[in-house]
Order: structure tokens, then sequence, then C-alpha cells
């Protein structure tokens, strides 16, 4: 796949799409922000699907409207759900969905098995399957 681990300020700079898939922690909190933002190609797209923590949403605002990046793509917001007199949503370039990344047919089938095993195991003194614990 080509693929190779680059520090952060290079990604910034050389990546057409930037996709936050991870944890939301104290030291990633607002990562993306006007520095980061100010790193990225005019053509970027950032794309969110983790937690709404991790952007700071008025640097991501101000970034698309001056056309500082391309457009993004925000599966959760800080809060949840944004008012719906929040600027970002008067942005053309900017989709914002209600929270809805996994909501696919397969992965709340999924969601639904998993819950029933870990529900009966639970109740029946038995180890829970998935369990993560927040460090």
């Amino acid at each position: 796949l080509g693929v190779e681990f680059v520090p952060i300020d290079q990604l910034y700079s050389e990546a057409d799409f930037i996709i936050l898939t991870c944890l939301a922690t104290e030291q990633n909190r607002g990562m993306i922000d006007k520095s980061a933002l100010s790193k990225m190609k005019k053509n970027a797209i950032l794309i969110n699907t983790s937690r709404g923590t991790l952007v700071n949403q008025k640097d991501l605002y101000e970034a698309l409207d001056k056309g500082e990046i391309r457009s993004a793509g925000l599966d959760v917001t800080t809060p949840e759900p944004l008012p719906l007199d929040d600027p970002l949503f008067k942005l053309k370039n900017c989709v914002i969905l209600p929270h809805i990344g996994s909501a696919t047919e397969a992965t709340r089938k999924e969601m639904m098995e998993l819950a029933e095993t870990n529900l009966i195991s639970g109740l029946t003194g038995k180890k829970i399957s998935d369990r993560i614990r927040a460090a």
C-alpha cells in the first residue's frame, strides 16, 4: 500500500485527507486547531468520526470560511447535537452528521449481538468480552 509513518506536522502538510479515528484523551484534545489547520494543504479534507473534542471548531470554521482547507466532514461535534445556529452549519464546505457513522444495518446488528452476549455474561458471572478499560 505504500503506507509510511511520518511526524504529525509532515502528515498535515502532505495529506489530501486527514481522517480522525482515535480515542479522545487529554493529550489529543483540540489537536486540530489553528496551528494544525494552517499546516494543511489548501485542498485537504478533514474527516472526524471519533470525538468532537479532537477539533477546535472555532478554528475549523475560520479555516473553512477563509478557504485555508477544502472541506470537512464531521460525524461528531462538541456539543452533540450541535446547536442549529452554530456557524459551521452555514458553510457549504462542511458536512455535519448527527453521530451516525456506525448506523449501518450490519454494524447495529453486531452491536446488538455483543450487547446481548455481554448482558447474559454479566448476569451469569462470566467474563464480559471486548471490554475496554479507560486509562
